[in-house]
């Protein structure tokens, strides 16, 4: 009844459903225009600068995602890039997980396939992502089980090239922890028995390619200095009890993110407990057919301690122990944030979802699996529920940024705040579009408000700036700190202070309704670990300015156009703020 041709079709089957799920989660960004959701920050172009390649104050948390965009951004728009790879992470988090069930769970069937890829992309750790704007997390969270499915292969003789598993391992590294999640999968994988390659060999080839994909941000940490941590605030970002369900039981769903506003309108409430019962008995129905299966096995073991370490670490004991830790060792302060490892919980979840083909003995029942976890967290439908959207800037956006880019001096950014409410941009806050935007440095203090509590980010130099314009300071104070262009973007909140004294000496370059652009004409702001090794000084006619200013290009990583790179050394900048 059913030709070759059809029964050829069933492979796309699995594939297609989670390009379906994924576009039906992501189906607002497909319009034009850019993500602007709090972390999520996309510019028509963004380049490459010491601050992308984090060599300046900045912990090098965004190197890989902020290269790979600034040199993408030169072919494609930077919005498509980013609303492309989100999409992509999400595709291949369904798809893979399909891909591990059948390779783990072969009797499970096409319908453990679905199970298992609805398991890992409709969950409430992708809505609260997504509302976070962590964009490029969730490329390596669609990872995971490619790497998963790449290490068993290997481990049993299937496929025993390694290539996959590198490959895999190195996409999910656009992120540090993307990298670490992807690692820590593969390690877990290796323990799986089988009479393909030896565990020692795939446990050094899983190292060496993570390894490898960490070099850009461990060597930017080093050549910076930006590894310390002098304000870990722990506790701001420790996982968060949703209601009626407890740290434990949030975690063990797949939610619990410490901000409590990047949650669905399902989280939220008490209909968290009903989402919770059916996520987690789609899971506990599998395991009588997974139990005897060590792939499947090993990755239950992984998503246990994935669940009970984040919530350890978010009570008392747990929290000063993670401080502690990040004092001592200053680059682990990735783990502040203690629920998004749970990410470690989804192949072991999918596997277990797609296990419950075998257990019921109903292939029919891997439909509605399906549609009730969808139905109970319906409002990831949509951009979670509208909240994540196509939206565009402003034309004075484009014209500061032309100005600037013309002539990229250091830049500082009124009001004081890091991060932004815009009535064009939704009502949800967005980190400061404007350093993705301008080649030039913009001095960003990175200091975020959690629930009514500072978190002190790494801009020392940006926040003595900063203290400066709000007390009103002279503009040749400014010039000699370095600063070279002042920006006032309109229409959202945050403290001004007596900058108004400074801004009426300065000549505007451009003003309408959104933004202003003041010309101030210092060049160097800071020092760049390059700059104090090597530096070339230009003459600086700028009224109040110093007669000399270190500056030094990079052409071969930078833009075609000479950067000039901030080259004060730090006791300079500190007595001219004094000044």
């Amino acid at each position: 009844m059913f030709g070759p041709a059809v029964f050829g079709m069933g492979r796309w089957v699995a594939p297609g459903y989670a390009l379906a799920l994924a576009l039906v989660i992501t189906a607002p960004l497909v319009a034009p225009g850019y993500l602007l959701l709090r972390d999520a920050v996309s510019t028509p172009r963004s380049y490459l600068s010491d601050d992308s390649l984090g060599l300046f104050e900045t912990a090098p948390r965004a190197l890989p995602q902020d290269f790979a965009v600034a040199v993408t951004s030169r072919l494609v728009d930077g919005g498509i890039v980013v609303k492309a790879v989100l999409i992509l992470g999400l595709w291949l988090a369904g798809w893979g997980a399909a891909r591990l069930a059948a390779a783990v769970i072969p009797d499970a069937g096409l319908g453990g396939q679905l199970v298992a890829a609805t398991v890992a992309v409709w969950n409430p750790y992708v809505a609260e992502r997504l509302l976070q704007g962590h964009w490029s997390l969730l490329l390596g969270y669609g990872c995971l089980p490619w790497v998963a499915a790449a290490m068993v292969r290997v481990r049993s003789a299937t496929d025993e090239r390694y290539w996959p598993l590198v490959w895999w391992i190195a996409v999910a590294g656009l992120t540090p922890t993307g990298l670490m999640l992807a690692a820590t999968v593969a390690l877990v994988c290796v323990t799986v028995p089988g009479s393909g390659r030896p565990r020692p060999r795939c446990a050094a080839v899983s190292l060496g390619a993570a390894v490898l994909g960490a070099a850009p941000w461990l060597a930017a940490s080093v050549l910076s200095g930006s590894l310390p941590s002098a304000h870990p605030d722990v506790a701001a970002f420790a996982a968060r009890a949703e209601p009626g369900l407890g740290t434990l039981g949030s975690l063990a769903a797949l939610g619990g993110i410490w901000n409590a506003e990047a949650v669905p309108a399902s989280r939220a409430s008490m209909f968290a407990v009903v989402g919770s019962v059916v996520l987690l008995g789609v899971v506990a129905a599998g395991l009588p057919a997974v139990r005897r299966r060590p792939a499947a096995v090993a990755l239950l073991v992984l998503a246990a301690v994935a669940v009970l370490v984040p919530a350890a670490m978010a009570t008392g004991p747990g929290i000063a122990l993670v401080e502690a830790l990040v004092r001592a060792l200053p680059g682990l302060d990735v783990v502040r944030d203690g629920q998004k490892w749970v990410a470690l919980a989804m192949p072991g979840y999918a596997l277990a979802g797609a296990g419950d083909v075998v257990t019921l003995r109903r292939p029919w029942l891997a439909g509605v699996c399906c549609a009730a976890l969808i139905a109970v967290l319906a409002d990831l439908a949509w951009g979670v529920g509208g909240a994540m959207s196509s939206v565009r800037y402003p034309a004075g956006w484009a014209a500061v940024a032309s100005h600037i880019n013309a002539d990229p001096r250091p830049v500082a950014v009124l009001p004081a705040d890091t991060m932004r409410r815009f009535a064009w941009s939704g009502p949800a806050p967005v980190l400061d579009p404007l350093p993705r935007w301008v080649r030039a440095r913009v001095l960003a203090t990175g200091d975020l408000t959690i629930s009514g509590r500072t978190v002190l980010g790494e801009g020392r130099f940006a926040r003595e700036v900063q203290r400066l314009l709000l007390g009103g300071a002279e503009p040749a104070r400014l010039a000699r700190a370095g600063v070279g262009w002042v920006v006032v973007e309109s229409g959202t909140a945050g403290e001004m202070g007596k900058a108004a004294k400074t801004l009426a000496t300065l000549p505007v370059v451009y003003r309408d309704a959104d933004m202003t652009l003041y010309q101030v004409g210092g060049d160097s702001a800071g020092a760049s670990p390059r700059g104090r090794r090597r530096g070339h000084y230009r003459r600086d006619s700028t009224p109040g300015a110093a007669q000399t200013r270190p500056l030094i290009s990079l052409p071969a990583i930078t833009d075609s156009r000479t950067t000039r790179i901030p080259s004060v050394l730090c006791r300079q900048e500190n007595s001219v703020l004094r000044a």
